[in-house]
């Protein structure tokens, strides 16, 4: 006898892609697969520019990319705020004037 066990815990994916060179970005989020938000971000990105890359996925979370003078980081976490903080400090470890370019969350 098979008997319900209630609805499975839903995962939800997103990602940003970034172009050092060209400094554009397109990001995803609430996507069934990481596959299938990478390539959205990839896909979004490519629409503004050349040379897209995938700086960051994430699962059930907030994510975001920071940018400065000669570097960028990357960092993911349970809320917006934290995710931005985080890419943020990455990045200064490489380079000064560091920003948040893109962030993204998923709904979970």
């Amino acid at each position: 006898m098979l008997v319900a066990s209630g609805a499975a815990s839903a995962e939800y994916f997103g990602a940003i892609a970034y172009s050092p060179t060209s400094g554009v970005y397109g990001f995803s989020y609430d996507h069934g697969s990481r596959r299938d938000a990478e390539a959205r971000a990839i896909s979004e990105c490519r629409m503004r520019g050349r040379g897209c890359k995938v700086a960051i996925w994430f699962k059930n979370a907030c994510g975001s990319v920071a940018v400065g003078a000669n570097g960028w980081g990357t960092a993911w976490a349970g809320t917006r705020r934290d995710a931005e903080r985080a890419a943020i400090r990455n990045c200064s470890r490489y380079t000064g004037g560091c920003r948040t370019l893109a962030w993204s969350c998923t709904s979970k």
